[in-house]
């Protein structure tokens, strides 16, 4: 199979930088006005800037010792390249050149596209390549939609960079849950043993469905209302445990109690000191927030297992930006913080001994509770903390990988979003970074997750998310 040769995109180099290593054998081509873009969106410190600027450090390091002859004929992408080996491809596979644009491609535009656009400047040369190397199959790789529109209207192939991407289709994204079949007991439970430890139940099975599941993900039976959660897997034995019954008014989480099957799940990932991360994904008025926040609020204050509740979210607007905001870096992101508000209102309200009660409680939640913002979160560590990463959604894996890193000893680590509702340009469903530590932390035995499926929040506001 012949090798083929990808011109890039400034915006796939913005957005991945290490993409220079992970086309395998095929041969890359940089055209000099992506280079431009990269050189008019490196300064700054948002993450686009980052990454121009390692995108250009990676290309002067391949580049170092090359003389111009060299360039011409392509730079060999198997060289080591300082920083590069974090997700690139292993240095023996065989990889392809780089080449950059060393001449002028006047008049290869149509006519009916103006030539002094990046865009279309990008679409010329890469025109002028594909009249020229006959003989190759050449794609455009970008992350620009309406460039690709355009690519495909003038003939050229092009295509969305993949590599970025956790799975092919979101449908596909870990659940945290396994239905059982009617059948399961039937085959299952010849080998079967069980016993109490501390009051809880405790199941060791052996059969062919144990090979599909993972650590801390939920087990249930419709008909049967069983519900179990497994607690170590090694190849066809696993362990599964009874869950907490936080229906029941007897365990309620800070006054709130379970509503359906996954906010059950939920609470018990939630209340359970041995796990370290937790992620939720469900659409608007799950239960997400209050439920996360109703169990940091019995483990912090009841509990005593964490000394503070940190929340935090990444500031990106619905509609237009209100601009500059005044005050300090809480008050600061008071305006975004107003699930957080409206979920505390609900669990004081629940707090008995009248308008004095719920203002002592107001003020002992507001010394336990720090609202932080994400842009300063960089080189801190957090011990003994109760962690909430809300809107997660709109994170890329890079920042959640910042985010989660800051987790010290004693630390719990909630992310909260809903992927349907992603407000930043050049993410998707399946590049988020909640999609990327749901598929990540899956086989750890110190993470859970759950996919909220029903809405509790209202009839309207159940009714407009399935409709609208």
């Amino acid at each position: 199979m012949s090798t083929r040769l990808f011109v890039l995109d400034s915006n796939v180099l913005m957005h991945d930088p290490t993409a220079l290593f992970r086309f395998q054998e095929h041969d890359l081509y940089i055209p000099m006005m992506v280079l431009e873009e990269l050189d008019n969106n490196k300064k700054g410190r948002s993450e686009v800037a980052r990454n121009a600027r390692q995108a250009s450090r990676f290309m002067d390091e391949l580049m170092s010792h090359a003389s111009q002859d060299q360039i011409e004929q392509g730079l060999p992408l198997n060289i080591h390249v300082h920083g590069a080996s974090n997700g690139a491809l292993p240095e023996e596979r065989q990889m392809g050149n780089l080449f950059f644009q060393t001449v002028s491609y006047p008049n290869a535009l149509p006519d009916y596209l103006p030539g002094n656009l990046p865009d279309n400047t990008i679409l010329g040369t890469t025109l002028a390549l594909q009249q020229k190397l006959t003989d190759r199959q050449i794609t455009l790789v970008t992350k620009d939609i309406n460039l690709r529109i355009k690519a495909t209207v003038v003939g050229i192939n092009a295509e969305d960079y993949h590599n970025d991407q956790v799975l092919e289709d979101v449908d596909l994204l870990y659940t945290g849950r396994y239905e059982l079949d009617t059948n399961f007991w039937e085959s299952h439970a010849r080998e079967m043993d069980s016993w109490l430890e501390e009051g809880r139940t405790f199941y060791r099975l052996r059969g062919p469905a144990v090979g599909n599941w993972s650590a801390n993900e939920f087990l249930y039976t419709s008909e049967e209302g069983f519900e179990a959660i497994v607690r170590t897997v090694q190849d066809d034995e696993a362990t599964i445990e009874i869950v907490r019954d936080f229906s029941n008014t007897s365990h309620a989480v800070w006054g709130i109690t379970a509503r359906n099957r996954e906010q059950n799940f939920a609470l018990n990932l939630l209340m359970d000191p041995d796990i370290d991360f937790v992620s939720l994904i469900g659409m608007a008025g799950t239960g997400k927030t209050l439920l996360t926040l109703a169990a940091g609020l019995q483990q912090t204050i009841e509990d005593n297992r964490y000394a503070e509740i940190i929340m935090t979210r990444v500031t990106v607007p619905v509609g237009e930006d209100i601009g500059y905001l005044p005050g300090t870096e809480e008050e600061k992101m008071t305006p975004w913080m107003g699930a957080l508000m409206d979920n505390l209102e609900v669990l004081t309200k629940m707090e008995t001994g009248g308008e004095w009660g719920r203002a002592a409680a107001n003020d002992l939640l507001s010394k336990r509770i720090k609202i932080r913002s994400v842009n300063f979160m960089r080189g801190r560590t957090f011990l003994n903390r109760y962690i909430i990463i809300d809107e997660a959604q709109n994170l890329t894996s890079k920042q959640m990988k910042t985010l989660i890193t800051r987790a010290g000893p004693g630390t719990k680590v909630v992310c909260l979003g809903n992927i349907a509702q992603i407000d930043t340009p050049y993410l998707s469903e399946t590049t988020s970074g909640l999609t990327y530590v749901v598929d990540r932390f899956r086989p750890w035995i110190h993470s859970g997750h759950v996919t909220l499926v029903r809405g509790e929040r209202s009839r309207l506001a159940d009714y407009s998310s399935e409709v609208l």
